[in-house]
Order: C-alpha cells, then structure tokens, then sequence
C-alpha cells in the first residue's frame, strides 16, 4: 500500500471529524446566541464573552477555543482574547437575512439522529418518513430558508417573471406545494395582498405552525394539511412553486402532471433544486458533499418510506429537466437568478 496516500486519507477523516464537530459547535453558537454576543464587539476576553452571552462560563470556555481551533474565531495568545471578524459574522450572526448561513448547522441534529434508521434501511429497505423526524428539523428548514423567501422571492426571484407578479397584483392565485411552515405563502401574500395565496404540506404539525404564524403577521393565508392532488380546490393558478421539493416526491410524475393541469393560461410553475451537477466528477466539492449528506439522511430516506422514487438531493439539471417533459410540460426555463446553492426553472404548460 502507498504509504503517502494511507497519511492523506487519515487526515481526510480527522479533516472531516473536525468539520462534524465544528459544525456542532458553531450550531451552539447560533442557537445561544455566542456569535450575536460577540458581533461587532472587537477583542474581547473569555470573561467578557460570559457577560455578554449571559451563558455558563465553563461552556463558553470550551465553546471559545473550540471555535478558535476550527479558525470561525480569531485568537491573540499574548492578549488572550477571542475576535468574531465582521466577514465572519455577516454569516453567522445575521438570523432572518438573505445571507446567514447559520441555520445550516441546526440541520445536523435531526439529520444523523436518524442516522442508525438509515443504516438500517440500508439493509432491509424503506426508509425514515418526515413525521419520524424530530420537531427541531422543521425549524431547521425554516432556519435555513426563511431570510431568502423574505428578502429575495418577490423582490428577486419574482421579478423574473412579470407576468406572474402582474397576475397576482391583479387578484391572481398562486398555491404552494409542500409549504412546510408556511413563508413561501406569507412572503407572496404580504407583497401582493390581493392574491390567494394558499399552501399544502401533509405534514400537520408543520402547516398548525404555519397558521400560527400567518396569524401572528396578521397575513390572510390559506394552509391545508394535505397534499397538492388530495386539494379540493378545483381552481386554477397563476404561480405555483415548488420550492426545493420536488426531488422529495415519492410519485413526482403524477405530481407534476396534476399541477400542470392546475395552471391558469399563462401560468408558471417555479421549481427550485439544488445546484449540482449531472457529472458527479463535477461534484467533487463541499456544497455537493453536502448535499448528498442532506438526501441520504433527509430527502431520499423520506422518498423510500413511502416506496417512492427515491431521486434525492442531487438530482441534477438533465434529470430535473425529463422529469418535467414526461409530465407533459411544454417548456422549462433556467431563470438568470445569482445562487451559490440553487438552480430556478420556470415551467410552463
């Protein structure tokens, strides 16, 4: 054996050991707010960073240097204080804008909690259905995606499609397909108060969140705790999207086919993917690595539960594509939107 090689792949995993426990570490961060405490504050000692946090002291410690080894904190040894650079901290002690990155970390606890499920899937088949998942996964996903859906869907991603936002400034409709908690709907109905605006999820806990929080905003919102075929409505729309849910599907086809018939004249269907590639020699990079972490704990199990399709995370551009032509769907469009994480098509009937 190459003895060189045997040395790199042996700092890979000791790498890789690292980035898990890092990523933890920074889920404390965010979570306790350490990183709010710290943001803009400059220098400070560990006993200042206690006062500020309001935290444990022998936490904050360990959680300090931690952060330090895994270089998200600068350190002054002869000083013997702990800086969150600015660069830094526009990441991870933004929460609600439209480039925090911190509610990635919140991701990892319900993820590979359901890790010794997917091994055991691996074995026997099927798979870990989302209502298994702990509670604090639907608050992940909104973590994670709530600041883009306020801060870019009508004011960005929207505006790629004026006809679609003159329709609904016009009292038009739009539904949104496994809505989760909701803020896809809300982010619509407060930019355009005259449209329905309406979602499904058959996941029950997570559409009584989204009622609760179309209340709180005083947002008139409709949430149905269903899925988009089972909907009663029998009306069309003029926007309907589909926001990184599609590679969920356990029966995409039938799916995507009903809501193609559920599209007003003129209508789009907005799809939102990850952005990977069909080559997976092209993949060979952290965000992909990711992704696929995301699928085998998350995205694929869920499909398998369900004997579904199984298509996961990464399903790719091309694929994505033959998905919507075996629906029936006569164009689809990569829409020119900036996203270090996403690919946009605009589908049409």
């Amino acid at each position: 054996m190459n003895k060189d090689k045997m040395r790199v792949m042996a700092d890979r995993v000791f790498r890789d050991m690292a980035g898990g426990m890092a990523a933890g570490l920074a889920f404390v961060g965010t979570e306790t707010g350490l990183f709010r405490a710290m943001q803009g504050r400059g220098a400070m000692t560990e006993s200042e960073v206690v006062n500020a946090s309001g935290l444990q002291a022998r936490y904050v410690e360990e959680w300090l240097k931690g952060m330090v080894a895994a270089s998200y904190l600068d350190y002054d040894a002869q000083a013997a204080t702990y800086t969150l650079p600015d660069e830094h901290a526009f990441l991870l002690a933004s929460d609600g804008t439209d480039h925090f990155m911190g509610g990635m970390f919140a991701m990892l606890p319900p993820l590979l909690a359901v890790a010794p499920r997917v091994a055991t899937a691996c074995r026997d088949g099927g798979g870990v259905p989302f209502a298994d998942y702990a509670p604090e996964c639907r608050h992940a996903i909104d973590h994670m995606n709530r600041g883009n859906y306020e801060h870019r869907l009508v004011d960005y991603w929207l505006k790629q499609l004026p006809e679609v936002s003159a329709a609904l400034s016009n009292g038009g409709r739009m539904l949104d397909v496994g809505c989760g908690r909701g803020f896809v709907v809300l982010a619509v109905k407060k930019a355009f108060p005259d449209a329905e605006c309406i979602g499904v999820d058959p996941d029950a806990a997570s559409i009584a969140e989204a009622r609760t929080s179309a209340a709180a905003a005083g947002v008139a919102a409709r949430y149905e705790a269903t899925t988009s075929d089972a909907l009663a409505d029998t009306g069309k729309f003029d926007l309907i999207t589909l926001c990184d849910v599609l590679h969920d599907l356990p029966a995409p086809i039938p799916v995507l086919e009903g809501l193609r018939a559920r599209l007003a004249p003129g209508g789009v269907l907005l799809v939102i993917e990850p952005r990977v590639s069909d080559n997976l020699e092209e993949n060979i990079n952290p965000l992909a690595a990711m992704f696929y972490g995301f699928s085998m704990f998350h995205c694929m199990t869920q499909s398998l539960a369900h004997g579904g399709a199984g298509l996961g995370a990464c399903l790719g551009p091309t694929r994505t594509r033959a998905l919507f032509a075996q629906a029936g769907f006569s164009s689809a469009a990569t829409l020119d939107i900036k996203s270090p994480t996403n690919l946009f098509y605009a589908v049409r009937a």
